[in-house]
């Protein structure tokens, strides 16, 4: 039973975290402009969801938080991906 109701506050976790991840990838988008983003903040939050990744391979807990990771994972890359294109669009501005 408590690993069960650990399972569903972990769970919880992962979702609050990943509602917030498309409207940040809208906002990245949408402004083309790095400001307000920090790369090594995305690259930690990256490398969590990895480790959490690895955890559950290691103890093969596959609970349902195990199934938010992914969606998280694929998101902050797609942020990280839309902030390096709009430092190019930066730079690219910068140069005119």
């Amino acid at each position: 039973m408590v690993l069960n109701v650990a399972g569903l506050f972990e769970t919880a976790m992962i979702i609050c975290f990943g509602i917030s991840w498309p409207l940040s990838i809208v906002r990245s988008y949408r402004s083309r402009s790095t400001k307000g983003k920090s790369l090594l903040f995305m690259c930690f939050i990256e490398f969590g969801y990895v480790c959490g990744l690895i955890s559950k391979f290691i103890t093969k807990d596959f609970n349902l938080a195990f199934i938010f990771y992914w969606p998280n994972l694929i998101m902050v890359a797609t942020d990280i991906c839309l902030y390096f294109r709009n430092k190019q669009i930066e730079k690219s501005a910068e140069n005119k």
